[in-house]
This record gives C-alpha cells, structure tokens and sequence, in this order.
C-alpha cells in the first residue's frame, strides 16, 4: 500500500488493540464498513467504501482527528480531555461502550477517607492532566501553594500498586469493575470523571468533499448503537387503557397503534430499553395488556 492508494479516500482512526477494539470491529460490521486488514499492517482499504482505516492508540486519536490528519476516529471521552484535544474536535456520538471512572483510589485501610484528606500529599496517575485539573482546583480551595501543592507524579501502567511500594498516598485511575482495585486493597473516595467511548471528528475538517460521507457513516453508527440500547415490544390493549400503556412504552419519539378487528383493542408497538424489558413487560400486564412479543434489533439498523 502506498500515499496513492489513500487519494481521496476518508480515513477513520480506530484503537489498535486495548479495550476498545474489539467493540468498534462489532460497530463497523454493524455499520456495513468490509475491510480485510493484513497483519502487522495499521492501514487497509474499506471495500465498500471509499474510506481508509487507520488502527492507532487510543491516545492519538484525538490529535490526529483534532489536527485534521484523519476525518473520524473512535476512542474515549476521557483521551480526548486529556490530550487537551476537546477544542479541537466535535464528539459526534456516545457509543455507550467502554464505559468506565476515572476515579481517586486510596488504600482502604489507610487513614485517609476523604478526597479532602488527600490534598497536599502524593498522587501517582496515567492521566496528569486531569488529575492536575482536579486536584489543582482543591489545592486552590484550601490555598496551597508551592511545595505544599498536591504532588502529581506520572506512571505508564500498573498505577495501583504505587501505594503499596510507597510511590503515593493516593492514585487516579480508570476503573470499570474494580476488581482490581479491590485486588490491590483500594478504594474508591472521589470520581474525576465518568467516561466511555466516543465518535469524533475534526471542528475544520481539510476535506469538504467528505461531509456527505461523514455523514452517512455516522448516520449508520447511530443506528447500531440504537439497535444494541432497544428492542421492539408489540402487544394488544383495550382501548380504554391505552394512556396508562403508553406511559410504560413511549418509544424513543411515538409507539405506532393500529386498530384491531376486535371491538375496542388496539395493537401498539414501541421501542424500549433492554435493560428494562422485563420490568415494562411486568407493568404492561398489570395494564391488562396481551399478546406481549420483544423483538431484537441487534442485525437492524435503527
């Protein structure tokens, strides 16, 4: 592959491995984006599309995007605020994965129970700026200054075993289960920052010609993302308690109610949360409603 065979194309930053990856392979499949990636190779050419996925570190993305070098990228709502790239792109999208904390970790059977406790001491973190953001704002309300400011130290990796080898009294962290925060005798006292990734794209894009393209590709995007959040519920109701069913299953703009050949029943079909299907299909009965069916809408597009 050479600079030729990108002429023209849009090119889409995805993370090249990490906890995001996987995910955006299942949204681009969804979004029928076709592409055969050869190993040991960061680029390759989408199939049925004049696009070009390049496979970065989450952590570029954003200034790659944000400088205008790529026309799209996923990665974390919480890179982007961290590589102080926010001013620089647009978040097109919430994807609703990689959903996780940025959180103040400290030992659990320490003395310190507050993040207020914590202030002027030692904090070890992969993410200096946010952390110098939050801790810079306490430091203020508590008039620190100098050498007794909060000392924010950077690690690359393993972040939670700086308390215990004595690097800090406190760290910052990503933490989606906490299992291994618990693991290492931490616990949560303060959250910096709830995160999860994001589709982005540049404020001044160089390429005009590709709106159209950014566009549809989001377009798609936002339909998988739908698809994975709802499902169909279809049921029939007597007439006279279709409000109260309603109320249950507004949809995400309006059901669709059709009349029925029985006197006085309509049939509605509604789109809900998933995570709250059985709880909606509990208080539709309580409705009298009958005929209830969910339908998934994982191989549609919303």
């Amino acid at each position: 592959m050479n600079a030729d065979s990108l002429d023209g194309r849009l090119l889409f930053a995805i993370p090249k491995k990490g906890r995001l990856y996987e995910k955006c392979l299942s949204i681009l499949a969804g979004a029928d984006i076709q592409f055969r990636r050869h190993a040991r190779l960061d680029v390759c050419l989408v199939l049925n599309h004049p696009i070009a996925l390049v496979f970065l570190p989450a952590s570029d993305i954003p200034s790659f995007v944000g400088k205008g070098n790529v026309d799209l990228g996923i990665t974390g709502h919480d890179v982007i605020l961290e590589s102080q790239m926010h001013e620089h792109v647009t978040e097109e999208l919430r994807l609703g994965f990689g959903k996780c904390a940025l959180q103040v970790q400290v030992p659990e059977a320490g003395s310190i129970k507050t993040v207020e406790d914590l202030v002027g001491k030692r904090v070890v973190t992969s993410f200096e700026v946010l952390s110098g953001e939050y801790f810079g704002k306490l430091d203020d309300i508590f008039q620190l200054s100098g050498e007794k400011r909060t000392k924010i130290d950077y690690v690359g990796g393993s972040v939670e075993a700086a308390c215990a080898l004595g690097l800090a009294d406190g760290i910052v962290d990503l933490v989606e289960s906490g299992d291994t925060m618990r693991a290492a005798g931490l616990h949560a006292i303060a959250t910096v920052l709830e995160t999860e990734a994001v589709l982005i794209k540049s404020r001044i894009p160089k390429h005009e010609a590709h709106s159209s393209l950014i566009n549809l590709i989001t377009n798609r995007i936002k339909g998988v993302v739908a698809a994975s959040k709802y499902a169909i519920c279809q049921y029939n109701v007597a007439r006279d308690r279709l409000p109260s069913a309603i109320a249950i299953t507004p949809g995400r703009r309006a059901p669709t109610i059709s009349p029925l050949e029985a006197d006085g029943w309509v049939a509605v079909s509604s789109m809900v949360e998933k995570k709250k299907v059985a709880q909606i299909m509990d208080d539709l009965v309580a409705t009298g409603a009958e005929d209830i069916l969910i339908f998934n809408l994982d191989n549609c597009r919303v």
